[in-house]
């Protein structure tokens, strides 16, 4: 296997066992918190279109990964995106370590709300939201003109995107009380 796709690899195991694990630790630690991670956000359909869009998030960031980690040669990268391989490798770890932070960073908030503790925490999912804005443009270039499997593995991350860029970075800050 190239060495970039193994240190892709390395990123994603080692960033989503984070991910996962934050959650887990934070539930089991915690689990007092769960309702207050909502914040304000209303019971019902938004919640419900959330709570749908987070699974459909989660599936549609693996045909992504296939497209531009698996079936595109990483030197081919450039020629196929306008960008090298280790910017995807950028934007991978600025979705993935962001996001093993933001549900700790919740739950101390929750406990004791500051202000720039709720500044780390609209940094943490910006970052996220840009990352996932880049590997978003990254797939869209690379799926021009190819298969309609590509094709369609870049469109489907468009859920990825409205759930980090959109929904996370933009509409839960709006809902969530603040310090």
């Amino acid at each position: 296997m190239h060495a970039q796709r193994r240190s892709l690899l390395l990123l994603i195991v080692l960033g989503g066992s984070a991910v996962l694990g934050s959650y887990v630790l934070a539930f089991v630690v915690e689990p007092a918190i769960r309702a207050g991670l909502w914040g304000g956000i209303p019971e019902g359909g938004m919640r419900s279109f959330y709570t749908t869009n987070m699974f459909l998030a989660a599936a549609s960031f693996f045909p992504t990964t296939w497209l531009l980690g698996f079936a595109t040669q990483p030197e081919d990268m450039r020629a196929r995106t306008g960008l090298p391989f280790e910017t995807m490798l950028g934007a991978y770890a600025a979705i993935l370590m962001p996001s093993a932070l933001w549900l700790p960073l919740t739950a101390l908030y929750i406990r004791e709300p500051s202000a720039l503790l709720w500044l780390g925490i609209r940094i943490d999912l910006f970052a996220v939201g840009l990352g996932a804005t880049l590997l978003g443009w990254m797939a869209f270039r690379r799926a021009r003109g190819g298969r309609g499997i590509e094709r369609v593995a870049a469109a489907t991350f468009f859920f990825f995107w409205l759930q980090t860029m959109v929904l996370d970075a933009l509409v839960w800050p709006w809902y969530y009380p603040t310090a």
